[in-house]
């Protein structure tokens, strides 16, 4: 298949695929007319590449899933170097979460010591939506 088909069916565009080629992570066979040609397993690299890039991947953590497939295994995340970029990108992962967790409770903290410090105490907040109300929607409204 030609690159425009290809880009097509992998849901990305004719110049990533172009990219991704001087990376060399998708092969440059050109036909005997000039054009860039694809088989299905190119198309097989590209969903690994995308699905990969869509958990929060950088190009380059998609090379050894690559270059697994390019083995000949059935799916990319088969191989050591690829379990080792799952285990680091997991550790990354559980760092940052732990990082938002203390982000969370630092503001959780500022918000009630606001409240506990506006005039006439914590403005009423609403069971459904756990947030404040504004007091323009506790008015009756006109019909």
């Amino acid at each position: 298949m030609r690159i425009g088909e290809l880009a097509e069916r992998a849901g990305t565009t004719t110049r990533a695929l172009r990219y991704y080629e001087s990376r060399e992570l998708l092969p440059a066979r050109r036909a005997v007319n000039g054009y860039r040609t694809y088989d299905e397993d190119d198309l097989r690299l590209l969903q690994q590449i995308r699905t990969l890039q869509d958990f929060g991947f950088d190009l380059e953590e998609t090379r050894p899933f690559v270059e697994c497939l390019r083995a000949g295994h059935p799916a990319g995340d088969v191989c050591p170097a690829s379990l080792a970029v799952y285990r680091r990108k997991l550790s990354e992962l559980d760092a940052l979460i732990g990082e938002l967790q203390g982000v969370r409770a630092r503001v959780g903290a500022e918000l009630a010591r606001a409240e506990a410090e506006l005039p006439g105490g914590p403005e009423p907040r609403c069971e459904l939506s756990g947030g404040a109300v504004p007091e323009n929607e506790w008015e009756e409204q006109p019909r």
